[in-house]
């Protein structure tokens, strides 16, 4: 099975052309790179935090996606699949590559969030100014707790 998962931002704006498709009409090819968060191996005392670039590319409504919507700093959710390739450079020396076929992706915070907003976008009412906890929750208000599908 070939199947890849990865959450990252976006190192660049996707480099878009377009393609002739199977039947004559224009594909749109997106091609970007994603930082992806990596932790070193703990108990070493350094946790420090690193990235790997993953490139991508992305094939049709998914390049026409990236390129209307994603732009450098996004954080998005991939899934999709390795293809390694090779070609010969100019100086004729072979290249490998590595990339992400996009089958799906989708934005992994809100607009507010990537523009340094705290509240993911939520603003809160006037009437009742609510604070989020440490892991990010905000308190159910009092009287509802019936009405909760959940306990």
């Amino acid at each position: 099975m070939n199947k890849v998962i990865l959450m990252g931002r976006l190192t660049r704006d996707p480099e878009v052309r377009y393609s002739q498709g199977q039947n004559g009409e224009q594909m749109a090819i997106a091609r970007y790179s994603l930082a992806v968060d990596r932790r070193r191996a703990r108990g070493t005392g350094d946790d420090q935090q690193t990235a790997d670039f993953i490139n991508c590319v992305a094939f049709g409504r998914q390049g026409e996606f990236a390129e209307k919507y994603l732009k450098k700093g996004t954080k998005i959710a991939v899934t999709g699949r390795i293809q390694t390739g090779s070609y010969t450079n100019k100086d004729g020396q072979k290249v490998y590559t590595t990339d992400v076929v996009i089958e799906e992706q989708e934005f992994a915070e809100s607009k507010g969030s990537a523009d340094g907003g705290s509240t993911g976008g939520y603003t809160p009412r006037e009437s009742a100014p609510a604070t989020a906890d440490a892991g990010g929750f905000m308190p159910i208000p009092d009287g509802i707790e019936g009405d909760l599908p959940f306990k």
